[in-house]
């Protein structure tokens, strides 16, 4: 096949796709417009967050036979549209889940112990300790909603933490086991002392943690989220650390972000950002949680042996 690469990857990637005789062109600089010009050129497109395939430009794709996405969302794709066309659409999710569990857990026990408040404090030559007093994660329960690649992961991690973990997937049915208790969402709602987002964007999951969602919680709550920007109201999720509903909150992902992920649209940098970034209570990164040099390559890898597998 003539594969159209239109954002860079791990060269392992194209290397395995050249090794079985596929041709790999490598166009990391062309436009929307270029793309739309060259794609009914190609059997395959690999793609990561730099655009939208749109149904427009599935239909300018004769010879389209698959879209593969360098890791696991696959909103900026027209899944349905595509897989009316007999176009497969390929994702790695198992490529990075490790990343994105162990980044979950790791800004979850800074956020615990206050450790950027800390480490920043103690480099100005100040040692202040009752006031940077920790929580123990240990008796905690931590409610999963999303349990596929992410979230199991996330759940395998919690392993000798000492903790709760309660998950619930509307689209998944026997998954618990003597660690997991898979359940209801009106459980987590009930028990939950943390709350952790390992879901897709979609319509249905577009806003779904909002002021209403937040507050059928019994208990004052922590938040993470490393799934999608926009699956979180960012200003009601302010509303409620400011009224202390949500104790601190871990956001590897903001619904600030450009398509590409690559920045934040700065034209909407509302005031629940400027709360956000001033707060002691919030643990940010640059949507990271996934982007280790390991799972760069594993993405590469499982990715590749999709395409390969057709």
């Amino acid at each position: 096949m003539k594969i159209l690469f239109i954002d860079s990857n791990h060269s392992l990637l194209h290397e395995m796709l050249l090794k079985a005789g596929h041709t790999c062109d490598l166009n990391y600089s062309w436009t929307k417009e270029e793309i739309e010009n060259n794609i009914h050129l190609y059997e395959g497109v690999v793609i990561r967050s730099k655009i939208k395939i749109t149904k427009e430009i599935i239909d300018k794709a004769a010879k389209l036979k698959f879209i593969a996405r360098a890791g696991a969302g696959m909103e900026n794709i027209d899944v349905a549209y595509a897989e009316s066309k007999g176009i497969k659409c390929l994702h790695a999710p198992e490529g990075n889940k490790d990343a994105v569990a162990e980044q979950a857990l790791g800004m979850l026990l800074c956020l615990f112990n206050n450790l950027f408040r800390a480490n920043k404090e103690v480099r100005e030559g100040k040692w202040i300790r009752e006031a940077n007093r920790g929580v123990e994660l240990m008796g905690k329960t931590v409610g999963i909603i999303g349990y596929g690649n992410m979230g199991s992961a996330f759940a395998e991690r919690l392993k000798g933490f000492g903790v709760n973990v309660l998950a619930y997937d509307k689209y998944k049915k026997n998954f618990g086991n003597d660690f997991i208790k898979e359940t209801t969402l009106e459980e987590i709602f009930k028990n939950a002392d943390v709350l952790s987002l390992h879901i897709p964007l979609t319509d249905e999951t577009n806003y779904l943690i909002n002021d209403a969602f937040i507050n059928k919680f019994s208990k004052n709550i922590y938040v993470i989220n490393t799934a999608r920007g926009k699956c979180l109201n960012t200003s009601d999720l302010v509303k409620n650390l400011k009224s202390g509903k949500v104790l601190g909150v871990c956001l590897d992902v903001l619904e600030y972000e450009m398509v590409s992920f690559e920045a934040l649209d700065t034209k909407q940098l509302p005031e629940a950002f400027q709360y956000l970034i001033q707060s002691d209570t919030v643990v940010l990164s640059p949507h990271i949680a996934g982007w280790t040099y390991e799972s760069n390559e594993k993405i590469a890898k499982v990715l590749a042996e999709k395409i390969l597998s057709l």
